[in-house]
């Protein structure tokens, strides 16, 4: 596996991995690396001739006090995963690669990046846009591998896609992988790594609260009563502050009051111990 840091060889090893036709898959990711982002580079390297993952934490996703100088960084642990799974390039830029100086562009998605996490996380979704739309031009795979615990930001990616007319990845190329699951029900995620013990013991309640909910939803249930009873149920498992429990369409992330059968998601962020901890399912 290449492991490459500048811009310019990076692209120079993507058009040789390109020779012959081949095509390229890319898994975007901030490193902390667990089962979650490698079940995305085994789907990848099932539908691609070459996986090319990233590793950036991006700073322009990070909100003031937020947590970007104690997000976990482990490259060289990463990275032998990442070799381990087949994967033939990992690009890893520095901060100075992805924004040389004087960098002043800025990607806003409207609507869709405007509510749930977004509402919480002012500018998140800017940040995630353009380090996205970046990645794409950097590494022009011919799809690109995410997963859906974090389905706003899936949504916001398709949309980008779409509206920028994006070809490499084109919108359909972009594809959602189903989030992965620890034996408790906990979604996987990098900032598990917070919890403690009793904390992730109590953080699996989430995922059973939103399992009860789908099914009161689905048999019928008022969707406003039904969203009140998960709040409480959430923090009754332990957590101490439930950001926002909605039921929303699938892409354009508009609320739905009435449930009628329509593709839907129920997205949840709460935060228990120093973690906020999101997850989501269909409805």
């Amino acid at each position: 596996m290449q492991t490459i840091n500048r811009l310019d060889d990076l692209r120079k090893a993507v058009d040789a991995l390109k020779i012959g036709g081949k095509t390229v898959a890319l898994v975007p990711t901030m490193g902390a690396l667990h089962e979650g982002h490698l079940a995305l580079v085994r789907e990848a390297r099932a539908r691609a001739d070459h996986v090319i993952a990233s590793i950036f934490v991006n700073p322009r996703q990070f909100g003031p006090n937020e947590d970007l100088d104690a997000y976990p960084r482990r490259l060289a642990t990463d990275a032998a995963l990442l070799e381990a799974e087949g994967v033939a390039l990992l690009w890893a830029p520095t901060v100075d690669q992805m924004y040389p100086q004087g960098y002043a562009t800025n990607i806003s998605v409207s609507g869709v990046s405007e509510v749930a996490c977004g509402a919480a996380r002012p500018g998140h979704f800017d940040g995630v846009a353009t380090v996205v739309c970046k990645l794409f031009n950097q590494v022009r795979p011919d799809i690109a591998l995410f997963g859906e615990k974090d389905w706003q930001q899936l949504a916001i990616i398709r949309r980008m896609a779409r509206d920028l007319d994006l070809t490499q990845p084109h919108a359909n190329a972009i594809i959602g992988i189903p989030t992965v699951r620890e034996p408790s029900g906990l979604a996987m995620s990098s900032r598990n790594q917070y919890l403690t013990d009793a904390e992730r013991d109590s953080a699996a309640g989430l995922s059973a609260a939103m399992l009860h909910a789908i099914a009161a939803i689905n048999a019928g249930a008022d969707i406003g009563d039904t969203l009140a009873r998960l709040n409480a149920q959430i923090l009754a498992a332990g957590f101490v502050s439930v950001d926002y429990a909605d039921v929303r369409e699938a892409d354009t992330l508009e609320t739905i009051t009435t449930f009628s059968g329509q593709p839907a998601r129920l997205l949840v962020a709460a935060r228990i111990g120093n973690a906020r901890l999101i997850d989501n399912m269909p409805v």
